[in-house]
């Protein structure tokens, strides 16, 4: 018996040695993990907060920050290394072919894209995991090119922007689908903008902190950012995927301004009339093209245009990175304006902000200089959030529920579309900033002029406003 109480008293030593050994690597561990755990606590708060997280809007804003993050990761790899390895005209003439080789499939697709994921089971939910899921694979094929400047390196990174914009079209047809009670439209889609540009200030310096070990870094960072993005799109419910009550959207005023075949159609005219989406939204869209065109247009025009003249006494990275912080800048502030206003109004706002916009790029046109481009950017960003959710609010307000989700995704794909158009366009100007800036006046002067009285008479006649 006294052997037996030794030895349970040396396992007890043992065993409490261990303890008072392990205590301190414990702590340690549990005081590295503590900030993270609170962090994720305090996100989970924020995006699950009224309502979100039963109704699974709070994932979705998740989804769109994650999103985000792994874009501007990719943004930071290549900016130092694909953009400034070859000369100018080269660099142009590749953006160019690569941007019509990747972008002439999904313009194609793109009216068919949307029927056929929603006749698919899981098909929202894979098409987002797909479009994660192949960036975390391009990443990878981009670590290999942006050291050597390997052949794949346009096509790869043109790849990357056809994913990004194809999720984009699968969310806006998400975000009807995940209401909170007594949730707008307009608040949903602000508070999955304002995820996004969150997680990409944050992303940003990481990814230059990164860059700084290896140009690889950030690219590995992405790759691990868009597979929790895989995992996180399947983990959305699965009432996204239902397409149970919808109907397809025709982007037209009313039956009478159809054209094609649909007009040759007698017996469906009482349908038309439920389908089409009303004059509102109509002029809506057309101006918010308008602001897409020059969004792609100042990307592109910009980027080129400040790496043959930098802003005085500054680099190009630094020059670029004025023209992005100024626009982000806008956007962040345009959907948090938007988010207060709850889209009173929307015609009004959009008339106002998008004038804004035109005397903005015919003042940076005749007065080009550094201030007035950031300028610029900066009112064009807060314009375009701003215009998109008063046009989301009419959208709500002006289209039937049944066809309010093909409404949205299909404005969506047209706004993804014109946003090319305007790459395209700034891709193909001489690197002149006034005849640029006043091209740019030009784009959104035209889309304002040909929708101010549309709106305004819509704007008139609608009595009702959301709330």
């Amino acid at each position: 018996m006294a052997a037996l109480r030794t030895s349970r008293a040396s396992r007890g030593r043992t065993t409490g040695g261990a303890d008072r050994d392990g205590g301190p690597l414990r702590a340690v561990g549990r005081a590295l993990k503590s900030p993270f755990r609170g962090a994720g606590r305090l996100i989970r708060r924020v995006t699950h907060a009224h309502g979100a997280g039963e109704s699974g809007l709070g994932r979705l804003i998740e989804l769109h920050a994650v999103n985000g993050a792994g874009d501007v990761l990719i943004t930071v790899a290549l900016a130092s290394t694909v953009f400034f390895s070859v000369p100018t005209d080269e660099a142009r003439g590749r953006v160019a072919l690569y941007l019509a080789i990747t972008m002439a499939p999904f313009a194609l697709l793109a009216p068919v894209i949307g029927p056929l994921i929603d006749r698919i089971p899981w098909g929202r939910r894979a098409a987002m995991a797909s479009a994660m899921g192949a960036r975390a694979v391009l990443a990878l094929v981009l670590t290999g090119a942006v050291a050597g400047g390997g052949i794949q390196l346009y096509p790869a990174a043109l790849a990357v922007l056809v994913c990004s914009r194809t999720y984009g079209v699968v969310r806006s047809a998400v975000v009807p689908r995940l209401l909170p009670r007594r949730f707008s439209l307009v608040k949903a889609n602000s508070r999955v903008t304002l995820g996004g540009l969150v997680a990409t200030g944050v992303a940003a310096p990481v990814g230059a902190g990164l860059h700084l070990i290896g140009p690889r870094w950030p690219l590995y960072a992405a790759c691990a950012v868009f597979v929790a993005g895989t995992m996180l799109s399947l983990s959305l419910p699965k009432k996204v995927d239902s397409a149970k009550g919808e109907e397809p959207a025709l982007l037209a005023a009313d039956p009478e301004h159809l054209h094609g075949p649909h007009r040759r159609v007698p017996e469906d005219r009482p349908r038309l009339a439920l389908r089409t989406v009303g004059t509102s939204v109509t002029h809506g869209l057309v101006v918010n093209a308008s602001q897409r065109v020059l969004s792609g247009f100042l990307l592109f025009f910009l980027a080129f245009l400040l790496r043959e003249h930098p802003m005085s006494g500054q680099s190009v990275a630094v020059s670029m990175g004025v023209v992005g912080v100024s626009a982000g800048t806008g956007n962040a502030l345009g959907t948090a304006v938007g988010a207060w206003l709850r889209a009173r109004a929307p015609e009004r706002i959009i008339v106002t902000v998008v004038a804004l916009v035109v005397v903005a790029a015919a003042l940076a046109a005749a007065f080009f200089g550094a201030a007035m481009v950031a300028v610029l950017a900066g009112v064009a960003g807060f314009a375009q959030a701003l215009s998109k959710l008063s046009l989301d609010a009419m959208i709500q307000r002006d289209v039937p529920e049944q066809v309010r989700t093909s409404a949205f995704a299909r404005s969506e794909t047209t706004l993804q579309m014109a946003w090319v158009v305007g790459g395209a366009i700034g891709i193909s100007l001489p690197l002149v900033g006034p005849l640029g800036l006043a091209v740019a006046a030009a784009i959104v002067g035209a889309g304002w002029a040909t929708t101010v009285r549309g709106l305004l008479r819509s704007a008139g006649s609608t009595g009702r406003h959301l709330t």
